[in-house]
């Protein structure tokens, strides 16, 4: 398939670019439609890139990138001319759809573990004589998988830019089936929390692994809409997961089946990352570095770049592409070490990126997300739903709520950018939190009040903290640290839920159900202050633009 633009938008420093005045087809920004029919319409999709070093037959036009302000410093992201490139989207699905599917395992294991819990503490229904749990026993079973993706977070930490960003995704593949199957064959309780342990490190080094893949191998103008996408699969596993467990939760021993059925998909996902290729990037930043033979791995990445757009193997335009990056990557990089420490992720750029999004997924949890979603049922049943009986049907209702809202971000992250999302979304999230207080305080005559509350809040999430959280930090950290930066945000994330998850029952015991809430809107007010002052705007940027622009 013809190409006529660089993939990676990798920026010669020393070289100046020119721009012709032609204006090519489709230069219209409402070619690239926020709809998911009109994405599909085209055969082939025109989406700007930079310009490389030969103008020879090229069309090029110029897309101006907005303004952020960060702090009290305005900076302006000048403007950047850009060129245009074909592609097909058969070429873009199948990198997306496997590394996504670890995060839907991800959500499978939250939806099934809602009906799991459910079916183990069953005398009749469990099949097993140790079905007596403690609440201790039942919350290690509960939160066994999100131990095992703090430690997973750690694991990625020291290995993921070692053995890269597809094998990684295949180790977690393997820790998922692994899991899964000790955890549906489980014949005692022990056997039972290593398994919940084992798929909790697969969660780890997926949820870092999935978003980097993704980011570093797909042109930049969709880049918003794919990685939200991965939201989007979240929310379809923990749907899975509900249906799963509605279908078994009468069936003697289906708490085994629920945990079971998460096997055939990682086997799916493991064997959908061994048909692709490796990152060009990660190819491109081990020649740099020198870890291993350059040319060899020069030429890897222009392999990987041709399959990854659809082209033949090793075609001319892809080793243009790539020969450009090089020269990009090493004017960036000849002033510095082969390989990033420990230290430097906490430097500089580094530590900019690194409280952008590490503060952007702390602040997911903080404010309540996981102590709301708690308070569901018990609101729902407020409002006229019984209580048992519709519990699974409830679950899947609100399943299918924040599948909607999250649509709405794939669809419109793209076009509307990533601050106005945010800034919108978490407005909302604090005003359903300061009327859930007051429901609580003073309005108890009024459940209409909370179901309303909720559902802003679930839909606000899903358009804000949930999807965006994640598109930020696949994209802001620069490539040298990219890898151990984004393990380190993964890592906040799941201590911070951890740490919401266990003092969510004493601090509702001291503070009571309104005052909670009450605190979390103060926390979301902070949070929604942190996003309008250090929060920059990333939509249409390349991954390179925003290290050499935004995190100057």
């Amino acid at each position: 398939m013809a190409s006529s633009t660089t993939l990676f938008n990798f920026k010669p420093l020393h070289h100046q670019r020119i721009i012709t005045k032609s204006k090519p087809p489709f230069s219209s920004p409402r070619f690239i439609s926020s709809s998911i029919n009109n994405h599909f319409s085209p055969t082939h999709i025109c989406f700007p890139l930079l310009t490389s070093h030969s103008l020879h037959n090229r069309k090029f036009h110029v897309q101006a990138q907005k303004e952020y302000s960060a702090g009290n410093n305005s900076e302006s992201v000048a403007s950047d001319e850009t060129s245009q490139e074909e592609f097909s989207w058969s070429s873009v699905i199948l990198p997306f759809v496997f590394p996504a599917l670890g995060g839907l395992l991800f959500g499978y294991d939250i939806g099934a573990t809602s009906g799991a819990t459910i079916s183990l503490q069953s005398p009749e229904l469990s099949g097993i004589a140790w079905s007596n749990l403690s609440a201790i026993q039942l919350g290690l079973v509960v939160s066994g998988s999100l131990y095992g993706a703090l430690l997973g977070s750690l694991l990625a930490f020291a290995i993921a830019d070692f053995i890269g960003r597809k094998r990684q995704l295949i180790g977690a593949a393997v820790l998922y089936l692994l899991g899964s199957a000790i955890t549906a064959t489980a014949p005692e309780l022990g056997v039972l929390l290593a398994g919940r342990l084992i798929y909790g490190l697969g969660i780890g080094l997926a949820m870092h692994g999935a978003p980097l893949y993704i980011a570093e191998t797909c042109p930049s103008q969709i880049r918003g809409t794919l990685v939200s996408l991965k939201e989007l699969f979240i929310v379809l596993g923990i749907l899975l997961g509900y249906f799963v467990g509605s279908f078994q939760i009468t069936t003697v021993g289906g708490w085994r089946f629920m945990y079971g059925f998460s096997a055939p998909l990682a086997v799916l996902m493991g064997l959908g990352m061994w048909t692709l290729p490796a990152s060009p990037r990660w190819l491109l930043l081990k020649a740099v570095q020198g870890k291993g033979s350059f040319q060899d791995l020069k030429e890897k990445a222009i392999v990987s770049l041709s399959k990854l757009r659809g082209r033949p193997p090793g075609d001319k335009e892809s080793e243009k592409q790539i020969e450009e990056s090089l020269v990009s990557l090493k004017s960036a990089y000849e002033d510095q070490e082969s390989e990033a420490n420990f230290l430097e992720v906490f430097q500089g750029p580094n530590l900019k990126a690194f409280v952008i999004g590490g503060g952007l997924v702390l602040f997911q949890q903080i404010t309540g997300q996981p102590s709301v979603l708690y308070y569901a049922g018990p609101i729902l049943q407020s409002a006229g739903f019984s209580a048992a009986a519709d519990a699974a049907k409830v679950s899947v209702v609100i399943g299918l709520f924040k599948l909607v809202m999250t649509s709405v971000a794939v669809l419109k992250v793209d076009d509307l950018g990533r601050r106005p999302l945010l800034i919108g979304g978490v407005s909302g999230i604090a005003l359903s939190l300061v009327l859930l207080s007051a429901y609580y305080k003073f309005l108890g005559g009024l459940p209409i009040v909370a179901v309303a509350a909720l559902l802003l809040y679930v839909g606000c999430y899903q358009i804000s903290f949930g999807p965006i959280s994640w598109l930020m930090v696949s994209e802001i950290f620069p490539l040298r640290t990219r890898g151990r930066g984004i393990s380190m945000a993964v890592l906040t994330n799941f201590a911070a839920n951890a740490v919401v998850t266990f003092a969510f029952s004493p601090l509702k015991e001291y503070l009571g159900a309104d005052n909670l809430f009450l605190l979390f809107a103060a926390i979301a007010l902070v949070s929604l202050v942190f996003i309008v002052t250090s929060v920059p705007e990333t939509k249409g940027l390349s991954l390179e633009d925003i290290e050499s622009k935004i995190l100057k």
